[in-house]
């Protein structure tokens, strides 16, 4: 019975998004946490986000509106100074996501080409939500991603956006607006290319 319900709740939370009330969290700081804190981190560090990308198009007022990030302030997975989300510069795609949740370890790997395919174009920058630091450190290790990642263990951006599940994959324009929050589950290369054109007007590279 239990193997039947569980197989029955995986396809719904590839579906819907997850929700940290329904996922296992890691409490308290563990040896393997500790372990974790002293391996080099796979991320890059956040200190050029407040600068655009090399061969980003000048920003120019596009007329279309659209609203400000949030003013929230996160912490660097690296360390070194707090990020402030307004002084971002784009275009940028921002993914909020979480080692617990399966559809953000299915998109993750998308993410990470599209860093390498449009570097100095766009930048891609994660958000890691209510997670465990060796959890996170390892999921990075894993899947071989490099961008930079933020931490918010308080759901703060999440509820900024008005939202309750992850993945979040935030797109955001050169002059810090946003232009679209995609909740509809794991993306692939394709569906990130076609929303990264539709909302951006960028296209990615092959």
């Amino acid at each position: 019975m239990r193997r039947r319900l569980a197989a029955l709740l995986v396809p719904l939370l590839l579906a819907a998004g997850c929700t940290a009330g329904t996922e296992e969290k890691e409490a308290g700081p563990s040896e393997r946490q500790k372990a974790a804190a002293s391996r080099p981190s796979p991320f890059q560090d956040c200190a050029a986000l407040g600068t655009p990308p090399a061969s980003a198009a000048p920003a120019t007022p596009s007329g279309r509106g659209g609203q400000a990030l949030p003013e929230l302030t996160l912490n660097c997975f690296t360390g070194g100074a707090p990020v402030a989300l307004r002084d971002l510069r784009g275009p940028a795609v921002v993914n909020v996501w979480a080692s617990w949740c399966p559809p953000c370890r299915t998109e993750l790997p998308a993410f990470q080409r599209l860093s390498e395919r449009s570097a100095g174009q766009l930048r891609v920058i994660g958000v890691n939500s209510q997670d465990g630091r060796e959890a996170a450190q390892a999921i990075g290790e894993d899947l071989g991603l490099r961008f930079p990642v933020l931490v918010d263990q308080g759901e703060s951006l999440k509820r900024e956006l008005n939202r309750k599940g992850i993945p979040l994959t935030v797109f955001v324009d050169a002059q810090g607006h946003v232009r679209h929050v995609d909740s509809s589950g794991a993306l692939d290369d394709a569906r990130l290319a076609e929303l990264v054109r539709q909302h951006l007007g960028l296209t990615v590279p092959a």
